[in-house]
This record gives C-alpha cells, sequence and structure tokens, in this order.
C-alpha cells in the first residue's frame, strides 16, 4: 500500500485528495492518504478530519511517515518541501508552476534527477479527454495540415471565489500572474498538441494593479512545423466566469475547436458539414464516487494524472509529465515574459 502525504492543504490538495480517496474506495488504487502538513493547522486539521490522515508537525514528518509526496503549497513553497522529499527517496507530485521563475524550475528538476525519484507535474490538460482528443485529430492530420491556433484562457482573479487565496496577487510568492501560474497549462498543452516552440513574442497588462502580477498576458508562438498560435489569457472580476478555456485549431481541410478544458465535445468542421464528436472519460472514471455538478468536473479533471502518478510509482515506471516537461514550460514562460518587458517601441516607416 503507497503511503501518500500532502503538503499544503489547500484548494488543489482537496481536488487531489477526493479524487485520490475516490479511487482508494472504488479499489482502482493500493494507498492511504496518511498525513498531512501546513503552516495554517487548523486547515491541516480540516482536510485531515475529510480525508482520515494523520495532522503532522512539519514537512520532515509527512515526508518520513509517507512513500510519495504531493506538494500542494503556493508556488514559493515547493523548492523546500520538494528537496526533503527527494532527498529522503519519496516520489513526488507538485503542483505547476515548479518555482516562481525558471532557474527555481532548473534547480528542482536537477534534484529529482539527481535524487532517481519518481516525480510528476500536475501539468494535468494533457490527461483530459478533450485535449486528448485535439491532439489526435491534430497528429492524425485527417484535417490536413494544421495552420493556425486561436486559445483564450480566462478566469476570475484567483484571490476570490473557491480559490479564496490572497497569495496570488504577491509576486514574491507566485512569481507573476496569470502568464505563470495559470497559462502555463496552456504554453504546456500548445507544445504536447503542435510540437516544439521556434520562436514567440508577447505582450502583458496591469489592470488590477496588484505589482508584478500581470493580468493580461497575449503570447504569439510559431511552432517549427511551422504552425502558428496566439494565446490570450485575462485575469477578470467576472465572478459568473469559472476558469474556462475555447481553443480553435484551423487546419488545411478542416476546423476543430473546444470550448472547455476537461470535456467534449470536440468540433469538426470540413467541407463536408460539421459535427460534434463526443470526449468521455475512461468507464472506471465514470463509476466512482465523484459528483457531476460544477465542483466535481473541476475535480474529475486531476482524477486521470493522479492515477497515472500512482500506478506509475507503484509499478516501478517513470510519471510523466516530467520535471524536465515542466521546465520546458517555464523556459516558455520566461521567454514571454523577456519578450514583454522589452517590447518594440516603434516602426521605421510608421
Amino acid at each position: 500500500m503507497l503511503r501518500i502525504g500532502f503538503v499544503g492543504t489547500g484548494v488543489i490538495a482537496w481536488a487531489h485528495a477526493l479524487c485520490l480517496q475516490s479511487m482508494i474506495e472504488g479499489r482502482l488504487i493500493d494507498a492511504a492518504l496518511s498525513e498531512a502538513y501546513d503552516i495554517h493547522a487548523d486547515r491541516a486539521s480540516r482536510f485531515a478530519a475529510v480525508t482520515g490522515a494523520s495532522v503532522a508537525g512539519s514537512v520532515a514528518d509527512v515526508v518520513a511517515r509517507c512513500d510519495a509526496v504531493y506538494v500542494c503549497t503556493p508556488t514559493a513553497s515547493h523548492s523546500a518541501a520538494v528537496e526533503t522529499a527527494a532527498n529522503h527517496g519519496r516520489a513526488v507530485f507538485c503542483e505547476k508552476p515548479l518555482a516562481t521563475d525558471l532557474a527555481g524550475a532548473e534547480q528542482l528538476a536537477a534534484i529529482v534527477d539527481d535524487a532517481g525519484v519518481p516525480a510528476q507535474v500536475g501539468l494535468v490538460l494533457r490527461s483530459t479527454p478533450i485535449f486528448r482528443a485535439l491532439r489526435d485529430v491534430v497528429s492524425s492530420e485527417e484535417l490536413g495540415r494544421p495552420m493556425a491556433v486561436a486559445f483564450r484562457d480566462d478566469q476570475y482573479f484567483p484571490t476570490q471565489g473557491i480559490y479564496g487565496s490572497t497569495w496570488r496577487a504577491d509576486v514574491d510568492v507566485a512569481g507573476g500572474g496569470c502568464l505563470i501560474e495559470h497559462s502555463i497549462h496552456d504554453l504546456d498543452i500548445l507544445r504536447f498538441c503542435f510540437g516544439e516552440v521556434a520562436d514567440l513574442s508577447a505582450r502583458t497588462a496591469n489592470v488590477a494593479g496588484h505589482s508584478g502580477i500581470e493580468d493580461v498576458a497575449s503570447v504569439a508562438l510559431r511552432f517549427e512545423s511551422g504552425v502558428t498560435a496566439d494565446l490570450v489569457s485575462v485575469w477578470h472580476s467576472i465572478l459568473s466566469r469559472p476558469s474556462t478555456r475555447r481553443v480553435e485549431v484551423f487546419c488545411e481541410q478542416g476546423l476543430a475547436w473546444l470550448d472547455h478544458d476537461f470535456l467534449g465535445p470536440l468540433h469538426v468542421q470540413t467541407s463536408a458539414g460539421e459535427e460534434a464528436r463526443p470526449c468521455p472519460s475512461p468507464p472506471w472514471a465514470d463509476e466512482l464516487n465523484l459528483s457531476t455538478d460544477e465542483v466535481g468536473l473541476a475535480i474529475r479533471m486531476y482524477l486521470e494524472a493522479d492515477r497515472a502518478f500512482v500506478d506509475a510509482v507503484t509499478d516501478g515506471r517513470p510519471p510523466t509529465p516530467t520535471f524536465a516537461d515542466a521546465v520546458v514550460a517555464h523556459r516558455l514562460v520566461d521567454a514571454a515574459y523577456r519578450s514583454a518587458a522589452a517590447p518594440v517601441r516603434s516602426l521605421p516607416g510608421v
């Protein structure tokens, strides 16, 4: 039985824990939620009361009593927890982004690599049914060669509502705003679907006024395959809009688009007409005791990633996405920030 511990017991930890708990109860994984630590002891106690974990007094206590550690703290605290777990030979699941900057991400990747421990990053869009379906359509070239991508990602500023955090408005803790904290997912899934990036340019804006925390980012990418993509990421104050993504992929002979980052359908249009293709979860996922309301669907986004991690650790296989995958996403984020910091101020002859 794999003993799983949590460092950090905020919203994202609850999502992972409820997924893991449902799979334990469904006998899909042989594991137990064993330990939980949070700098806010009352929060760890509430988490433990529901999950059955014991409240630990420190990160070291979690690591000592577990086989695998989920690091779900605010970004700036990832490093200490990951390093402690890796140095003691524990498997690690670390939430994205790995660190507040590229150098920190590279350092963490080197730590887990040197330790030789199983390590996975929470870039969960790779395991959602809708993005798997999109990747399959693109890679099959049934619509011809992909040409251009329009990607919009928006959500209300995540210091309120279900997120209830304050740290995402603190650049020292988060490292930045919508680009690094949220759209690192988007840059990763674009690379997952379309391959390596040849070049990019970016612009950012700060509307809400939190120092160093951009709430608008636009990134133009060109892939080595020749595909271009335009990503627009926005944090707004429309509390009736949860986290949403819309992606349109124009190919030579067809258009594919989605407007939900977990559920289908995947819409496909060709000269012959339009169809909506269902993108179901695997049958085992639908049999679990998880609700299908808005909160339940948000939790389900993490289900397949969590099972993949536990199965890989149990079977002795390297889990994915890896810390190396996350470093590439961090490099794209870093390049976007550098581009936004030095825009072309004027064009000759204009």
